[in-house]
């Protein structure tokens, strides 16, 4: 199969259309069928998957704003302080310096609540420094800016903000105390964790078009082929067939029902941002809390947060050709699920027996808590296991761990 290399993009291109390896896609099981538009879809021209992909990797735009909608069901028990005003918790994941009990503006908190429902949020990017999201809420709104080195959040529900500075040596792109940025939620940022390593365990094809946010679209579908123990069934990408921008994106599982993940505009805007988008200073009488400098310790095992992407993504592999992909962590509970009882051993069996799946491997035994996508393993020493894996690909996994110890 031919490679067709991407056109260059403009100097100063941000390249938010997914900067991928089009060489990979060769690798990949690409379906050359091309799109056909279905009752009510766009009429567009012929294209492969090779030829969208590439279309993706060239796209140069630098220039946005527009509505994301975001909804999640990964199947995951609510996220202990998930709701309300931003307060609780301590920013920890953020490198914040605050105090237990104050209001927490951190972005790893506040966007790891979009790990469950919908959400309405606005985005605005002006090249790779400048850029703003803003979730609105019932009674508030919280809002993340980057312009340059500064990392801004702020969230009015509890007039508390935080701020992060990258190194001289980061660029203006760079490193924020290891947050997120504001482009974490978007279409595309999710479109380019998972197309970043397309290989022979994925298979990508054209099933027809779309209208999104007003927009001609492409749907491309990658999928993962052969034996695996992945709980994915699919991940569709719908594509501006003018910009070759993902527009949407969404993740379904083998289980069936809703997507677990669906990111997409549903307003979207080309032109240049108003300046003043990208411009904040806390108000007077707000908490602020400065971000530590992040540094993240070698061998360091906490569970994915969804740094640097949509919140769940790290925990569905991240990106094509790493399907089977498990996160392990120390859950810090020696005895694993119940360990430390004492004469209710019997009766908080019982009790688990309702909710988890009793295994044993060369790690020893365990129980997995499973969902309709993301499961996870306790092993009777603690370790954690978590992924969008079977309940065999996560036994598999901690006796692969066990080995290599």
């Amino acid at each position: 199969m031919a490679q067709i290399q991407p056109r260059k993009p403009r100097r100063r291109a941000v390249r938010y259309g997914v900067p991928v390896a089009v060489a990979g896609v060769a690798a990949a099981t690409v379906g050359l069928v091309p799109a056909l538009a279905s009752s009510g879809d766009p009429d567009l021209p012929e294209i492969t998957a090779e030829e969208l992909v590439a279309k993706v990797a060239a796209s140069d735009v630098d220039q946005l704003s527009g509505t994301v909608r975001v909804k999640t069901d990964l199947g995951l028990p609510s996220l202990p302080g998930g709701s309300g005003g931003g307060s609780g918790g301590s920013g920890a994941d953020d490198g914040a310096e605050g105090k237990a009990g104050q209001p927490d503006a951190s972005p790893g908190k506040k966007l790891s609540e979009l790990a469950s429902g919908e959400h309405l949020l606005r985005f605005a990017a002006d090249g790779p420094d400048r850029q703003r999201v803003s979730i609105m809420e019932d009674a508030a709104e919280y809002s993340m800016v980057h312009s340059g080195r500064d990392l801004w959040a702020y969230d009015s529900g509890s007039n508390a903000a935080w701020h992060a500075e990258a190194p001289e040596d980061a660029g203006p792109a760079g490193k924020h105390g290891g947050s997120p940025g504001p482009d974490a939620v978007t279409p595309q940022k999710a479109a380019k964790q998972l197309l970043k390593n397309l290989d022979s365990s994925t298979s990508v094809a054209v099933d027809g078009t779309a209208k999104v946010a007003g927009r001609d679209a492409y749907q491309l579908v990658v999928k993962p082929k052969g034996a695996n123990h992945s709980t994915i069934e699919s991940v569709r990408i719908a594509v501006d067939a003018d910009k070759g921008l993902p527009l949407r994106f969404t993740v379904d599982p083998k289980k069936g029902g809703d997507p677990a993940i669906d990111v997409a505009y549903t307003k979207v805007d080309f032109g240049k941002p108003d300046a003043s988008s990208f411009t904040f200073r806390p108000p007077k009488d707000a908490k602020v809390t400065e971000a530590k400098p992040h540094r993240k310790a070698d061998g360091d095992r906490r569970a994915p947060n969804g740094r640097g992407g949509l919140p769940g993504l790290e925990l569905l592999g991240g990106s094509a050709g790493d399907w089977g992909k498990v996160a392990t962590f120390d859950s810090g509970m020696p005895g694993g699920p119940g360990g430390g009882k004492s004469g209710d051993d019997e009766r908080a069996d019982e009790l688990l027996d309702n909710f988890t799946d009793k295994v044993k491997g060369d790690f020893g035994t365990g129980r997995v808590f499973s969902t309709r996508l993301v499961n996870a393993l306790m092993t009777e020493d603690g370790q954690v296991y978590v992924g969008a894996v079977t309940k065999e690909g996560l036994v598999k996994a901690a006796d692969e761990h066990v080995a290599a110890e």
